[in-house]
């Protein structure tokens, strides 16, 4: 399959939408359950490409995982340390994976490798090899380049204290966080700078309290986390992703529709739910429950001016509806995004104007003027989040064609089933 074409929606649908698990958190549990004392039992746990690079590099450090079912991993904690005293772990383009092995593996002793596709190799991971030698970690970037293969030369964690820049990613800060527990002196984390996707380090220290860890923070300028503790293994269910809800929530947005989440709503620490307030700014009705959440799209958006400084992973998502809005509206933040699995920032604008949509854009911000999408292949450019976003402009538009829409399998395999059975749209494939 080439390239999927979306029929746009004949009239408001009305939909109760069944989401995968979080990714973050799946990928957060798994790692602190094989590292915790006992047996971790994780269920409605996303199944895949970024899981699966995450569960395999697990087994290759000795770690054992038993799949009830594609949604259900059990997982037998190593105690501490993986037994594994060297790997080469490949880890494809799943960053979560990539920086939080990195951190975990110095933990035990050997020589270890974390490696990923060419995608991979262009992301950056500088920071957090900058913050592990300053905690006495014998680590380097193989090509001298701040990106993998990161190649670690592991003789523990000596704890202590480490200064990380915050502008880039959240992901250094959460993979120090869940491997600190181990080292042999406490450790402090302190932030350079502002720190992007807070709301990212919230998921890491409760998922670290999940499973019987205790950490201290100072707003997002220091993170603190007592040594030695260990994780205890328990049976933790994942809470749908909201990333992956955005896509419904905006679907509805944009038709005039009613979408409603399970499984998700007031408990959440998810951040990309912030995305919900600008929805509503954008004349949404929006239903935050306890154990649900419910968005009403209106007959006309508005245009907003809004900050992704902290939910960065749904930017897309609006940009995406931002054409229909009845002025031009701003999404600002998006700096760090330069430096996920697409210069996101650039590719959206150049696939708006692939489209006909007049679009002003600069390092941190993408101004979309509205006007009537035309017909376009849009490259994805092997990102997830181009694909599912602009799947949704097809909903408003005709002629929108996702051209490797197999990328969704990062993070959501059933993405274009689930996109036409909850929408009623018709999508072609080619």
């Amino acid at each position: 399959m080439d390239a999927v074409e979306i029929q746009p929606v004949t009239g408001p649908f009305d939909a109760v939408v069944q989401l995968p698990g979080s990714k973050s958190y799946t990928n957060r549990a798994l790692l602190v359950a094989a590292l915790a004392e006992g047996e971790s039992t994780i269920t409605d746990a996303l199944a895949s490409d970024d899981t699966h690079y995450m569960l395999e590099a697990l087994r290759s450090l000795g770690v054992t995982i038993e799949e009830r079912d594609a949604h259900t991993y059990v997982v037998t904690g190593a105690g501490g340390p993986f037994p594994a005293d060297a790997a080469e772990l490949y880890i494809g383009n799943a960053g979560t994976a990539a920086r939080f092995l990195t951190a975990a593996v110095t933990l035990g002793r050997g020589a270890f490798t974390v490696d990923g596709s060419e995608a991979m190799r262009k992301r950056p991971i500088d920071p957090l090899i900058d913050g592990l030698r300053q905690l006495g970690v014998d680590i380097g970037s193989r090509f001298d380049n701040g990106c993998p293969p990161v190649d670690v030369r592991a003789d523990g964690l000596a704890g202590g204290r480490a200064t990380m820049r915050g502008d880039i990613s959240s992901q250094y800060f959460s993979a120090l966080l869940m491997a600190a527990p181990y080292a042999t002196a406490d450790v402090e984390v302190a932030v350079d700078g502002d720190l992007v996707s807070a709301p990212y380090v919230t998921m890491t220290l409760s998922t670290m309290a999940e499973f019987g860890v205790r950490a201290e923070r100072d707003g997002n300028r220091t993170f603190h986390v007592p040594a030695p503790q260990r994780y205890r293994g328990r049976t933790y269910a994942v809470e749908p992703d909201a990333s992956a809800a955005s896509y419904f929530f905006c679907a509805a947005a944009v038709t005039g529709s009613r979408v409603v989440v399970p499984r998700l709503g007031k408990r959440s620490a998810q951040g990309d739910l912030g995305l919900l307030e600008v929805l509503a700014r954008m004349g949404c009705a929006v239903d935050v429950g306890a154990d649900a959440i419910e968005v009403r799209g209106p007959s006309q958006l508005r245009a907003v001016d809004a900050d992704f400084s902290q939910m960065g992973d749904v930017a897309t998502s609006l940009m995406a509806i931002a054409p229909f809005a009845d002025g031009p509206t701003t999404v600002r933040g998006v700096a760090q995004t330069h430096y996920e699995e697409s210069d996101r920032p650039v590719a959206a604008a150049t696939e708006l104007r692939r489209m006909g949509i007049e679009v002003e854009d600069d390092w941190d911000s993408v101004t979309i003027h509205p006007g009537q999408p035309r017909p376009a292949d849009i490259e994805t450019y092997e990102d997830h989040r181009i694909a599912m976003s602009f799947a949704v402009t097809g909903l408003r538009a005709p002629g929108i064609r996702i051209t490797n829409p197999g990328t969704t399998a990062k993070t959501f395999p059933e993405y274009f089933e689930v996109l036409a059975e909850v929408t009623g749209a018709e999508v072609v494939r080619s």
